[in-house]
């Protein structure tokens, strides 16, 4: 799909799954350097950049491409140093988010977790937080706690994907087990108000991308995507754009789908203030892109 110019469209089935990784694990064959890696992380802040992002939280598993750097400890401080780079290049505060697969065994998510502690930090260029990815529908969640409870101890925060496969029981499990800072998607939470209302008290931040949701068949259309939902409710959401790569949709394509379901300047702009209190950023640079957000509704008002 990246080749041929269309964005991937799968069913959000175990066939579709595997169509979606089929294409994600070609594009990701082709990093197989050092220089790449370098280069992939400084293209990613340089976009943002563009589009007027101010955070970039990447999450990588080291494991991916530690083959081609000597190990997961060379991999891992080879995108550190890359994001300390882009973010003097780009302006773009750069940090990183290591991330277990549910497809491999949980004692490797507690190798990657010892692996991230060891590089936490707050600024640009360190790790923040610990996250969980592929396939919300492998293995059991309680299985990755003790993983998640390694980083947490060292103070990351806890950022695994859930609530996009599957639906309010798989985000209870995911709540129970992992302890959320941020739900990577979590849109079907909507489907459960009650559910909705726990996450809203517990102060978890939802991690939206529209585009994935329509691409993995999650929904049929952009229309269908429940985020007037979630903010209706009280919820935090933090737009995202997943994978631009295969799905052709960047950061500011997911705030044209939020204003394409009806959200006026006002509520495009509380978007992007949730995003900025949802980030693992200082307080002294949220405090500056909240003003900035300000500004920009101020501007369009007047």
């Amino acid at each position: 799909s990246f080749i041929d110019g269309d964005p991937l469209r799968v069913p959000a089935d175990h066939r579709g799954w595997f169509r979606f990784q089929r294409a994600y694990d070609t594009a990701r064959h082709l990093v197989t350097s050092e220089e790449t890696m370098r280069r992939i992380v400084v293209e990613a802040a340089l976009d943002d950049a563009a589009e007027g992002s101010r955070r970039l939280e990447i999450q990588v598993d080291p494991t991916s491409y530690a083959p081609f750097v000597g190990g997961i400890t060379p991999a891992l401080e080879i995108i550190l140093d890359a994001a300390r780079q882009a973010t003097i290049l780009s302006g773009v505060e750069v940090a990183v988010i290591v991330a277990a697969s549910r497809i491999r065994h949980p004692l490797d998510a507690r190798t990657l977790a010892r692996l991230a502690v060891r590089y936490a930090g707050q600024e640009p260029g360190t790790v923040v937080g610990f996250g969980l990815s592929n396939d919300e529908r492998a293995g059991r969640t309680a299985s990755w706690g003790p993983a998640f409870r390694i980083a947490q101890r060292a103070g990351l925060a806890s950022l695994p994907h859930g609530g996009e496969l599957l639906g309010p029981s798989h985000v209870r499990d995911v709540v129970s087990a992992l302890g959320p800072t941020r739900l990577g998607h979590g849109v079907r939470t909507a489907e459960d108000p009650a559910l909705l209302d726990e996450i809203v008290r517990r102060g978890i931040s939802l991690e939206v991308c529209p585009a994935s949701n329509v691409s993995l068949g999650v929904y049929h259309e952009a229309a269908d995507v429940p985020l007037p939902t979630l903010l209706a409710h009280g919820a935090q959401v933090a737009l995202g754009a997943d994978d631009p790569l295969l799905f052709h949709s960047r950061l500011t394509d997911q705030y044209e789908i939020a204003r394409s379901l009806g959200l006026g300047d006002a509520a495009l702009a509380e978007l992007a203030r949730g995003s900025i209190r949802a980030s693992l950023a200082s307080p002294g640079s949220k405090a500056r892109w909240l003003a900035e957000v300000d500004d920009w509704l101020a501007s369009n008002q007047g």
